[in-house]
Order: structure tokens, then sequence, then C-alpha cells
């Protein structure tokens, strides 16, 4: 089983149901807050490059939600230094095993990655708090 280094917003629902999913497949986890976390450019962009800057982002974000910020608009460096500065602007978690960074929980991706055990329901990186607000 990996090691998973797992950057969390402490307190965050789908986070707390991610981390027991990942626990009840074996792997042990290495837990550090997104928050509090000294990014830069160069410490953060491996775990989201080469996917589309939109996705990048936390939807849930105060900053998103209002739509001070665009992330289908903005740039690879200008995305970076957003979330450098504001780091819940970041889509959660972050995920590193080895040297294999990744952003995001999507359950059959991280499956393939290191493998999971079937859960009973869905895990997501979608706030349930967020889901259950726009219904």
């Amino acid at each position: 089983m990996a090691l998973v280094i797992f950057y969390e917003k402490p307190g965050c629902i789908a986070n707390t149901r991610q981390k027991a999913l990942l626990r009840q497949s074996g792997h042990d986890l290495d837990l550090r807050s997104i928050l509090t976390e000294t990014w830069d450019t160069d410490s953060l962009g491996p775990f989201l490059r080469g996917t589309p800057v939109a996705t990048w982002f936390n939807k849930t974000a105060p900053r998103v939600k209002s739509g001070e910020v665009k992330p289908e608009a903005l740039s690879e460096d200008e995305a970076l230094a957003l979330m450098v500065e504001d780091p819940i602007l970041i889509r959660r978690p972050l995920m590193q095993v080895g040297e294999t960074r990744r952003a995001g929980f999507d359950q059959d991706q991280v499956d393939a990655w290191i493998g999971l055990l079937p859960p009973q329901e869905a895990v997501t990186d979608s706030c349930p708090r967020s889901d259950a607000e726009t219904q």
C-alpha cells in the first residue's frame, strides 16, 4: 500500500470521507493543512499542471462562488499566483505518492493510481454542505 501525503482543509467533511476510504484501503496518510502550508508556484504547480486551469479551483471557495474569481478566464500563471495568495481557492485534496502529485478526488482515478476498496457510497471531492445548499 502507499504512503499518501494528503493536503486537506481541516474539518472538511469531504476530506474526512476521502481519508477514511484511503485508510480502509490500507494506505498510510501523512496529513497536512492545505491552508497553512507555505505554497509557491514551484511547490503547487506539480499538483495541478497537465489539467485544465478551471479544474484547479475549489468550486465552493467564496471568491469563486461570488464570481470575483473566474477560473475559466485565468492563465496558469495567474491561477497559481491567486492560489499561492489564497489557498482556499485550491481544489482539495492535494495528494502525493512518491513523485506523483494530484489534485481533487476522483474515486476511479485514485483507484487506478493507488488502489481503493469499494466504498459503500461514492466518495468525491464535492462538499456535502455545498451540494445541500444548491438543492
